[in-house]
């Protein structure tokens, strides 16, 4: 949620952000230390702490002990992550090593007032409260509310607030079924296909999304060229109007991020609707990012970048573990090349209608490989059933219509659509049977924040 700071407020909120930047930063130290001199690292949560209460209050500015011990969970976190994953055999993995001059910094319950739209921030021992003002109302009641973040996005000031949702409650015989299972391919051109136990199936359209990201791609492009000439060379500091430049290009791409952000969320709360109406209580989602180790070029693996599997997703699994729905990743691998009639492979098409050559069956690519992908199981290899279900009726819902051109089609209108608006009926035969501590780093971080 956005908050509405006055100029002193942005400047305590951002100090607050600083703070917790340095914070971070001392530990990258304190650890670069240990590693020269062949030490274990300090990367537990408890730890850490130790060695925060070390550094003595007032060591972090208006930092309080509770907003620095989130970044060090934040690091402890990202530590061990990264630790299990190198063992598991992802040579990928990186520790955390980066420094940031801007970190989130969190607040659980009891630290922090919420009073309807105000919000009181704690700061350090002997500073003034600090109270900031939200854009709108909280949707979650004041003792739901588990604890609120901190952060800066695109320039601009956000809390993050995280509430407890109890599972939605249906009455006796009306809600998600576990034998009712259903699929879901993701993609670029239809971040969700559906396709139901009954068949019945439903697409969503992110075409809005993809237009969103070049027309973000193009005018940032444009940008960058108008301003070259004037650039300051790497190490000089630029001028006024440089900065200016650079702070309306923050802006331009957090609204960019926001627009995309909250189409995903309205995609997968159609998605979502959709298996509550058909009483859905498992959905079985093919599972992609494999192909995001595949070099296939510049300008695919841009469109892979701006695919955002893993936020796909999250965000569906979010809202479908809310409404009490089951959400099972599988192996989708060959289900857009695999006829559902036959078993057999066929050859990938060039639209977005899937015509097998052997038994001539006829669908919609994505909702076969929903239909393909409701069959397979939990951790099993890329095996089909025959058994499949394909939806007759396909209902299009357009996602993301607050984009930019989202309701107004750049098509000749002489020329027909390749996927009709409408319902769409797909054509298949019968199916076949069967020493150093944060305190003496902590002054070199605080000179460099007063610097800035």
């Amino acid at each position: 949620m956005a908050v509405r700071v006055t100029s002193g407020q942005r400047r305590r909120c951002f100090g607050l952000l600083r703070s917790a930047g340095d914070v971070w930063a001392c530990v990258l130290e304190v650890n670069g230390w240990r590693r020269r001199r062949q030490d274990a690292p300090l990367t537990g949560y408890q730890a850490l702490c130790r060695e925060l209460s070390g550094s003595g209050p007032g060591t972090f500015g208006e930092l309080d002990s509770v907003g620095a011990r989130s970044v060090l969970r934040r690091f402890s976190d990202a530590w061990f992550a990264a630790a299990k994953a190198r063992k598991d055999g992802d040579l990928s993995a990186r520790f955390p090593r980066r420094r940031r001059a801007l970190m989130p910094v969190r607040w659980h319950h009891g630290t922090f007032t919420l009073d309807g739209r105000r919000v009181r921030i704690p700061t350090a021992q002997g500073a003034s409260p600090l109270w900031l003002r939200l854009a709108r109302e909280v949707p979650y009641p004041v003792e739901q509310v588990r604890s609120v973040t901190l952060l800066c996005e695109g320039g601009r000031l956000f809390l993050d607030i995280t509430a407890e949702v109890p599972v939605a409650v249906y009455p006796p015989g009306e809600g998600p079924d576990p034998g009712r299972v259903a699929g879901v391919d993701l993609g670029i051109i239809h971040p969700y296909a559906v396709a139901g136990p009954d068949g019945e199936g439903m697409l969503v359209s992110g075409r809005a999304i993809r237009a969103e990201h070049r027309m973000h791609l193009a005018d940032t492009k444009a940008r960058r060229r108008a301003v070259a000439r004037r650039a300051p060379k790497p190490g000089q500091r630029g001028s006024r109007r440089w900065r200016k430049y650079r702070r309306r290009a923050r802006l331009v791409e957090g609204r960019h991020r926001r627009r995309v952000r909250q189409a995903q969320h309205e995609a997968a709360r159609q998605v979502v609707s959709w298996a509550v109406e058909q009483r859905v209580g498992v959905l079985r989602v093919g599972d992609p990012r494999g192909v995001l180790d595949i070099d296939a070029g510049r300008r695919h693996n841009l469109r892979l970048r701006q695919w955002q599997i893993g936020r796909l997703m999250q965000v569906l699994t979010d809202k479908a573990v809310q409404a009490g729905i089951t959400v099972d990743p599988v192996n989708e691998r060959g289900t857009s090349s695999t006829c559902p009639a036959c078993l057999r492979r066929v050859p990938k098409p060039r639209g977005r209608t899937l015509s097998c050559p052997h038994c001539q069956f006829i669908g919609h690519r994505d909702l076969v490989a929903a239909a393909i992908i409701a069959t397979r199981i939990p951790g099993g290899g890329p095996t089909t059933s025959a058994a499949v279900v394909l939806p007759e009726v396909v209902t299009h819902r357009r996602a993301g219509r607050h984009l930019p051109g989202a309701g107004q089609s750049r098509r000749d209108p002489r020329r027909p659509h390749r996927v009709a608006r409408g319902s769409v009926g797909l054509r298949r035969p019968a199916p076949p049977p069967g020493g150093e501590s944060l305190a003496s780093t902590a002054r070199i971080h605080n000179g460099a924040s007063e610097a800035r």
